[in-house]
């Protein structure tokens, strides 16, 4: 039996004794449902100040929100270690994070933070993926954009949140522990990790009527997978797609090859009937928004972008993919989801910036007089969203 703990500053344990509650969850490593365990419910408070990162933008701040007080969902999490199979990139320990709102809309986010696939990559002085859970007890560096949850604006401002932490440098499709050679050893377990705590979020919330999967950065390649998973564990949800900061990366059999082997992504392609045929080199990142829809045709994918996005300049030329014109990357790969019928709402925005849905200026940021804000909020509400495109790309 695998079990679920509430992880607390050492001040706050005395006092939520007294509010721990039980609840039932389960742990896998596949898509399967898990076996079932107990778990300890304890909130965590998050101070207004934020620590570690900080947004680049201060200038988008919020402005004070107008929801009577008596309705404003309160910053509180509950950290959840993972049971042993989960684990970061170092074979440490990990752990998820849980916002109680209303149990019936919930949002499962996906963090970003780089990738690795060689020796050089993931190597010990290599700076292009994070290793360990930077997070300690709460998420206090984690309290602009959509994770403001007390500004009016916010279109998630009363959802439950299940954010899953990412260490693994695989962009949460890996599943395999690979030896690149001279003593770099990587635990690429994004799949196992992300996966057991999609299991748990349908535990604790089974009467999901709407799900959002979100992710920045590495996170958003792989939300289009998890959706169409969150479809095998909650059919009856309507389920969405937000996607912000990988629009970029290309579909190119020889890539998905050394990068697929590279991080175990064979063993990571659901058993799903419309997967039969999937390989190394066809599981491509434009190709999991495809596969999932194909999987669920009721699934709808919104991406955003930044047209000439540095974070995703780098990593395609890393990976040996031309990006010298990152716009038309972006855009060749909507043209190829959208040409299986897929249902994908394009949002590209100025500039060399990398994902804004925890950034202050997701509140204000607005291509040719359209907001985003606006235009995320209508999507999750289920209006239909045109594509947004800047003209003038490169200056944002």
């Amino acid at each position: 039996m695998c079990r679920w703990r509430a992880i607390l500053p050492a001040a706050l344990r005395s006092f939520s004794l007294l509010a721990m509650s039980a609840a039932v969850v389960g742990c896998s490593n596949s898509s399967g449902s898990g076996v079932s365990v107990a778990h300890d419910s304890s909130p965590v408070s998050r101070p207004d100040s934020a620590l570690g990162t900080t947004p680049d933008d201060a200038s988008g701040n919020s402005t004070a929100p107008t929801t009577p007080p008596s309705t404003i969902v309160p910053q509180v999490w509950d950290a959840i270690s993972a049971p042993s199979n989960c684990m970061c990139s170092d074979g440490s320990s990990f752990h998820f994070f849980l916002h109680r709102a209303d149990p019936t809309k919930v949002v499962f986010f996906l963090e970003g933070g780089g990738a690795c696939f060689d020796a050089g990559t993931c190597g010990p002085s290599s700076t292009t993926f994070r290793r360990t859970v930077d997070h300690d007890d709460n998420l206090a560096d984690t309290t602009h954009g959509i994770f403001d949850f007390t500004d009016a604006r916010n279109p998630f401002k009363n959802w439950s949140v299940v954010y899953v932490p990412y260490c693994t440098g695989d962009v949460h499709l890996g599943n395999i522990t690979r030896d690149y050679g001279n003593g770099v050893v990587i635990h690429h377990n994004g799949f196992v990790n992300a996966s057991t705590v999609l299991n748990a979020l349908a535990q604790f919330f089974p009467g999901t009527a709407t799900l959002v999967v979100a992710g920045e950065s590495a996170g958003s390649i792989a939300a289009p997978l998890f959706a169409g998973m969150a479809h095998d564990l909650l059919p009856a949800a309507t389920i969405k797609v937000l996607a912000d900061g990988s629009g970029a990366y290309s579909d190119i059999p020889a890539i998905n090859t050394v990068i697929g082997t590279a991080w175990g992504t064979p063993d990571a392609i659901p058993p799903w009937p419309e997967n039969q045929g999937q390989t190394v080199a066809t599981w491509s990142i434009p190709g999991l928004f495809i596969q999932a829809h194909k999987h669920d045709p009721r699934i709808v994918f919104a991406r955003h972008d930044y047209a000439f996005d540095e974070v995703q300049a780098t990593f395609s030329a890393l990976a040996g993919i031309p990006a010298g014109q990152l716009d038309i990357l972006i855009d060749t790969n909507g043209r190829q989801i959208r040409a299986t019928g897929t249902p994908l709402s394009s949002f590209v925005s100025p500039g060399a910036r990398h994902t804004v849905l925890a950034q202050p200026r997701f509140y204000s940021e607005a291509v040719d007089g359209t907001s985003l804000l606006a235009w995320v909020s209508d999507f999750v509400a289920g209006k239909p969203v045109a594509d947004v495109h800047c003209t003038d790309c490169k200056n944002g």
